[in-house]
């Protein structure tokens, strides 16, 4: 349920109004719109009386919303979420590129990928320390040095960085990370999700291959129902019956989820096509569709990368990809 007060609300009447619905178990989530206020009810509101509220003078409308998922619903919270990473935000008009290499394989090529992307335009480092893989024999990461050796980058480059964790075991590796990314395998690991949500991070969360967008919210729900507001979802692409490309952009999902939710969304190009060349088509594609930014692989030497080399671009094809971006940008703003 939301409450959309009149504008300028007496301040004795607002808190006599919240200190009512406290009082009968609801949590309040106040929005502050262009001209309104808007409060979010969560919890069992099947006993609160609408039109009760409704004759207050300080109320304007009431609504009861049906949507499994409350607290990420643009109903709830009208303008976009600007997520703030050290001074870098996305959200709310603001765009953001991460770039970096699918897998960290020594302090050498990290370093040296890190210094490319950010003189090619990235404002953010993407690597993995932690790597899920499909087969159990495949190449699993660094895993703590490996996220020793991201920080190292992050200092010397003073890009922020994102990296995946896999397990709430893990968290402690992460308090120097500025973005924790939880991956698609993870999406509906919901007691990680819980544990992230008493945190205050920036949180990237892909959406599953083979899960719905709703789904994808109420994972959402989980982090933010735990207390952690700040939330960056990311579409990497859907499993379907198509073999062409590893994945199915869901390029689509860029303006539906816009409408249901106020969180800012990236789009990853790269492991839902699977094919480097096919990256900078679709993350033109995802920029004009009105993606907050992109998550791109970017390695010194596809050829022998560790991890998903055929996906990744060479550090001046990005650079490349960056200027068409932005001309992109341009030409939409």
């Amino acid at each position: 349920m939301i409450v959309i007060l009149k504008e300028n609300p007496n301040q004795k009447q607002l808190n006599n109004l919240k200190n009512w619905l406290v009082s009968q178990g609801i949590t309040i989530h106040e929005s502050q719109g262009v001209n309104q206020l808007i409060l979010g009810l969560v919890g069992d509101t099947t006993g609160i009386d609408i039109d009760l509220i409704k004759a207050l003078d300080i109320v304007e409308d009431v609504k009861r919303i049906q949507d499994p998922y409350k607290n990420v619903n643009r109903k709830f919270h009208p303008l976009d979420t600007v997520v703030d990473i050290n001074g870098l935000k996305i959200g709310g008009g603001h765009f953001q590129i991460i770039a970096g290499p699918c897998s960290i394989e020594s302090e050498e090529q990290i370093v040296e990928v890190a210094m490319a992307v950010k003189k090619g335009g990235a404002t953010l480092l993407r690597g993995g320390a932690f790597k899920p893989r499909t087969s159990p024999y495949a190449f699993q990461g660094l895993r703590q040095d490996g996220i020793k050796l991201l920080l190292e980058a992050k200092k010397i480059t003073g890009l922020p960085v994102v990296t995946e964790i896999m397990d709430i075991s893990q968290l402690d590796l992460f308090a120097d990370v500025d973005v924790i990314q939880v991956g698609a395998r993870n999406m509906q690991n919901f007691e990680l999700l819980k544990k992230l949500g008493t945190t205050n991070k920036p949180i990237l969360l892909k959406r599953g291959l083979a899960n719905t967008i709703q789904e994808l919210l109420m994972s959402a729900e989980y982090i933010m129902a735990g207390g952690n507001p700040n939330i960056i979802l990311c579409e990497r692409g859907i499993r379907t019956f198509e073999t062409a490309t590893r994945n199915t952009l869901d390029i689509s999902a860029i303006p539906v989820i816009k409408g249901m939710s106020h969180l800012p969304i990236v789009i990853d190009p790269s492991h839902a096509t699977g094919i480097a060349k096919l990256v900078p088509t679709m993350s033109l594609a995802a920029t004009a569709a009105g993606a907050d930014g992109l998550i791109i692989e970017v390695h010194n030497d596809p050829e022998h990368a560790l991890c998903d080399g055929p996906q990744s671009l060479l550090p001046e094809t990005f650079a490349e990809l960056v200027k068409k971006i932005e001309k992109v940008r341009a030409a939409i703003a």
